[in-house]
């Protein structure tokens, strides 16, 4: 029985001759290790391995190259330098007499630019010339060139001495004289005639001014340079007023007028709205362009309830409307204004109201807080608009015969009624409703114009604007900047980066613009680059997949990699660790076998 069990079967592959195993079973191994086991698991988990390149590859996030730098640098500049706008000013003295030569202008210059440093700012900007005009000849300071200079004998002096009465025709006859077509940068000029009579200080509505009557040299001078500072720089403005121009983020604008009435069972009105477009409104559109894109609309509500309550005043006979009820007076649940459809978007809406009282509540009268009466009967809220009370001339009728009639507004008082409503836009642009400005200015008079705004008072818009769209436009494009960077998963599309590109190529021609002195084109440029950094920052694209975080995408592909990556780590390490073991027993029989 021992024979037959211990007798291997001949040719078994369990040999100890075939497996290379040794023959107790123990420490060493007669043949070489094979490696086929270990390299078919090195290479399933290598193959993983290096897959996971392209699967990072196929699902990466598009990132547009963006200009960080560049965009650094716009904010550093406006933020260390700021904009400094050019200016040219121009002083013309006629009438005087004495010694006046060219070192006198060239005194009369150093006089001026002193006074204006000292007014305004040290690192301000600007160029002053000075003529002289008198029975001696004429005289220019000569230190500094400006352009569109004052033409010796253009007008003479007996010429405005004839027409100073007449501010239309001097302001007139000073654009002839200070006309120059093929000149770009903006002069603003002040002509001091001496003449024996009360001193007057009238503004035009171009760039320029005049000062007439009894003054010396040192008067002419110091009222020029308060002329030069406080009107045409700083556009009449008291110090410490905030001013904001309402411009939509896209650079657009829309005027709605809306015909309101409180109870059409009393009296219906309607109103010719395309003739007072062309007339008073097109002027006014065409003026701000540089400014905005301005849009215009009308309509005519009914059944339009003011919250406010009114009282009845016997000794003004009306109905009073005190100035602490005006919050209450629009009426948000009956007045549905803002139905444009040009308004869309980041347009900004503007209303105006012309609003018709009730029979009972009629006449509407609006009472200052001073105790007197408005004279425009209406008033503004900054931001949203403006809201004009008007009386329809058969208030105090009792003839039924007249309800139920749609009239016709009459002409002239639709004419006030807007010209109040103008008013009301500059007031809503930062400026004064009325030429009439703070009489601490000492102006005499300020001449309007027929497109609501004096072109100095166009400069003055022009350079906020031109300042709040850059800083603007360099404080969303900064804030971009910091959203992309912090986010390294946020898609960013090609047109985002065009768009800022542009923007910063919009914002470099406006400061270009500005330092050459151009105001509305810099206004314009400006304008666009602020709309291109708007439209990058709020581009559909970038909320809309926007951000997935590492975290995010490691839980979305670990549970189908991970189970997998596992194993294949547990097989490479498994089978090298029995490569090891295999290959040292079979060392260990080779140094047996040279030992024997």
């Amino acid at each position: 029985m021992a024979e037959i069990s211990s007798a291997p079967v001949a040719g078994s592959h369990n040999s100890p001759e075939a497996t290379g195993a040794s023959d107790d079973g123990s420490n060493i191994r007669k043949a070489k290790p094979g490696k086929k086991r270990m390299i078919l698991s090195l290479t399933a988990l290598f193959s993983f391995i290096l897959g996971l390149p392209f699967l990072l590859k196929s699902t990466e996030i598009y990132r547009s190259p963006l200009p960080f730098a560049a965009i650094d640098s716009l904010n550093d500049g406006l933020e260390s330098n700021g904009l400094s706008f050019p200016y040219q000013f121009q002083v013309v003295l006629l009438g005087f007499g004495g010694e006046l030569d060219g070192a006198r202008a060239r005194d009369f210059e150093v006089s001026i630019s002193e006074q204006i440093r000292q007014s305004a700012s040290s690192d301000l900007v600007f160029s002053v010339s000075v003529t002289v005009e008198s029975g001696n000849g004429c005289f220019r300071s000569g230190s500094s060139k400006i352009s569109c200079e004052w033409r010796c004998g253009a007008v003479g002096l007996s010429t405005l001495g004839q027409n100073l009465e007449d501010d239309v025709a001097v302001d007139e006859i000073l654009r002839g004289a200070l006309s120059c077509p093929g000149c770009v940068r903006k002069v603003y000029t002040a002509v001091v005639v001496n003449r024996e009579e009360e001193v007057k200080v009238v503004v035009g509505k171009y760039r320029h001014s005049w000062i007439s009557g009894k003054v010396t040299e040192a008067e002419a001078i110091s009222m020029a340079t308060q002329v030069f500072v406080d009107i045409f720089m700083n556009g009449g403005s008291v110090k410490g007023k905030g001013e904001f121009i309402p411009v939509g983020a896209d650079g657009s604008v829309v005027l709605s007028f809306n015909l309101l009435h409180s109870d059409p069972n009393d009296w219906l009105y309607d109103w010719n709205f395309n003739r007072i477009h062309e007339a008073l409104l097109a002027p006014i559109v065409e003026a701000l362009s540089p400014i905005a894109n301005i849009s215009v609309e009308s309509q005519v509500l009914y059944h339009t309830p003011t919250s406010a309550f009114s009282y009845w005043n016997e000794d003004l006979s009306s109905n009073v409307l005190s100035v602490k009820d005006l919050p209450f007076f629009v009426n948000s649940n009956e007045w549905h204004l803002d139905t444009s459809t040009a308004a869309a978007g980041r347009s900004k809406l503007l209303n105006f109201v012309v609003y018709i009282p009730s029979l009972k509540e009629c006449p509407l009268i609006v009472r200052l807080p001073d105790g007197k009466v408005s004279s425009t009967n209406g008033f503004i809220s900054p931001m949203w608009g403006g809201v004009v009370v008007w009386n329809p001339p058969t208030c105090n009728t009792t003839y039924e015969d007249t309800f139920h009639v749609r009239h016709a507004f009459p002409r002239e008082e639709l004419l006030k009624v807007f010209h109040v409503l103008v008013g009301q836009i500059r007031q809503l642009f930062g400026l004064q409703s009325s030429h009439l400005y703070e009489s601490q200015l000492g102006i005499s008079n300020f001449l309007p114009s027929e497109r609501g705004f004096a072109e100095w008072e166009l400069d003055t818009l022009f350079r906020q604007l031109t300042e709040f769209n850059l800083l603007s436009s360099a404080s969303t494009l900064r804030s971009l900047s910091s959203l992309v960077q912090s986010l390294p998963r946020m898609i960013v599309m090609d047109e985002i980066g065009k768009q800022i590109k542009l923007s910063l190529e919009a914002a470099e021609v406006a400061q270009n613009n500005t330092a050459n002195g151009l105001y509305d084109d810099s206004a314009a440029t400006s304008r666009e680059a602020r709309t291109l950094a708007e439209d990058a920052f709020f581009h559909p694209s970038i909320m809309s997949l926007s951000y997935s975080s590492l975290e995010h995408y490691f839980a979305i592909y670990m549970p189908f990699f991970a189970p997998v990556l596992l194993h294949l780590l547990l097989a490479a390490v498994k089978e090298l660790k029995r490569y090891k073991q295999e290959k040292a027993k079979y060392l260990r029989w080779l140094n047996q076998s040279k030992a024997t």
